[in-house]
């Protein structure tokens, strides 16, 4: 293909594909109730970083989350307190701003109420009670001045305060700008002739009935409704059932309802690239493998090799820039702290 004619392809494609598909916001949006301020993320981000809200001192928000990278841990599934191991893979904190409800099973509504559950988790951060975390901030005498900065003078160090201030960081991990959101918004070399046909693929093949929406994780819903998929959908596949997939139930096992039972709420596929292994329990090492297996288990389709290869490049040009992170640094620990 020359280079004119694959222009005149590309901006004809790119026209399309302005009616059918959405660019991202640049910018989180930001609850009412929880007004964003420069001293309330540095807060926030250092109580993400901070170890001491776990029972043992070492397994901190980042611990699992690591935003340096992909916004997640690249294990199978996490590594609390004295080493006990979930039973689900950490879905990233990137972008997680733009989803209308938290967790794979979809159990919190908000970035804050997700933010405090690790906390009390005895396999995750192992902290008896919130009550009991809030009073070991209070005793580092250094939090004090930045509670104070984030929530005005005199401010009681309390769980929704923590929980505001982790929040207000999270939704400054965003990475706009990803080659397909140029790509939507008019810029026909955005994407490599193997993404368009990826993307023209993975329409035509049936992914957008899950993954739409600007964060390619289903439509814009109000805070708290979350978008939900029964998975596995289709059995019969031995390379699905070998992957241990009905071993958790899902939303089932934060509802008890029988109609959760192997339900899901969709994950954005938004740096997918950055986040591998994937699916809830990390069983699927690479991006190909998951696009093979979601494509038998969810639309009872057998994808040929170039199909694969053009999706997953696709799903490659959804990855925006990290944000840079710099270290915070801590408010010293009391020597009787941890005692």
């Amino acid at each position: 293909m020359t280079r004119i004619l694959r222009v005149i392809v590309l901006a004809f494609l790119a026209g399309q594909a302005a009616a059918a598909w959405q660019a991202r916001p640049e910018q989180a949006p930001i609850p009412a109730d929880n007004p964003s301020s420069e001293e309330k993320i540095e807060l926030g981000k250092m109580l993400f970083f901070d170890p001491r809200l776990s029972s043992s001192g070492t397994v901190s928000c980042f611990s699992c989350h690591n935003v340096m990278e992909g916004g997640d841990d690249q294990r199978p599934v996490s590594v609390g307190v004295h080493g006990q191991t979930g039973d689900r893979n950490a879905p990233t904190v990137v972008n997680a701003a733009f989803l209308s409800s938290q967790f794979w099973d979809g159990r919190a509504a908000t970035l804050e109420e997700q933010a405090l559950g690790p906390i009390t988790n005895p396999v995750e951060m192992g902290m008896e009670s919130l009550d009991a975390a809030i009073e070991r901030v209070r005793r580092i005498p250094g939090y004090e001045p930045y509670f104070e900065a984030a929530f005005g003078a005199g401010s009681e160090i309390t769980a929704d305060k923590v929980a505001k201030a982790i929040a207000a960081y999270e939704r400054t991990l965003v990475t706009p700008n990803s080659p397909y959101d140029r790509y939507v918004r008019g810029e026909t070399d955005a994407l490599t002739e193997q993404q368009v046909r990826g993307m023209q693929a993975f329409e035509q093949q049936g992914c957008t009935s899950c993954h739409s929406g600007a964060t390619f994780s289903g439509p814009t819903l109000p805070v708290g409704t979350g978008f939900f998929t029964k998975f596995p959908m289709f059995d019969g596949y031995p390379e699905v059932e070998a992957l241990g997939l009905m071993q958790d139930k899902g939303r089932f096992e934060a509802t008890g309802g029988e109609a959760d039972t192997m339900v899901w709420r969709v994950p954005s596929l938004r740096n997918v690239e950055l986040t591998a292994p994937y699916l809830h329990n990390g069983a699927v090492k690479s991006l190909e493998q998951a696009v093979t297996i979601m494509a038998k288990s969810q639309l009872n389709k057998t994808l040929s090799e170039q199909q694969v290869s053009d999706i997953a490049s696709f799903l490659r040009a959804l990855s925006g820039k990290l944000p840079a992170q710099v270290m915070p640094t801590l408010p010293p620990t009391p020597g009787d702290l941890l005692e």
